[in-house]
């Protein structure tokens, strides 16, 4: 059987807060993750009421542009997804390496093909009465 999840306690009942102002950024800190989202009842140890009244102060506090709507957060990924994939790897730099230079290529030998324009088709009223 388990036990039973103790219940946090709310930072607004140790700090003995009667009043949620929206202009009490560092509170309103403290009901919002580090993706400027409100943390749930949960999380926070809040009541039914005391969530209700931070949710409100804290979308009027981002309204008056208090607190972001949203924080980049830059993270950084474990090992090399393409590990293993070294084939892949040389076959790209040499056609992005190609791609990009400004030279041209080792066989190219100056002359360019230019193709002969075609005749001019000259249409007789011969072949508009059939139509």
């Amino acid at each position: 059987m388990r036990k039973p999840r103790k219940k946090k306690v709310s930072p607004l009942v140790k700090d003995k807060v009667e009043y949620v102002d929206y202009k009490d950024v560092n509170l309103l800190r403290a009901f919002i993750s580090d993706r400027a989202k409100i943390r749930s009842q949960r999380v926070s140890g809040n009541d039914r009421h005391q969530q209700r009244e931070v949710a409100k102060a804290i979308k009027v506090a981002r309204e008056m542009a208090l607190i972001p709507y949203a924080q980049r957060v830059v993270t950084q990924r474990k090992g090399d997804r393409r590990r293993g994939r070294s084939d892949r790897d040389s076959r790209n730099d040499d056609f992005v390496d190609d791609a990009t230079s400004d030279r041209p290529p080792d066989d190219f030998d100056g002359d360019v093909d230019v193709p002969e324009e075609a005749p001019e088709v000259v249409s007789t009223s011969e072949d508009n009465s059939s139509i």
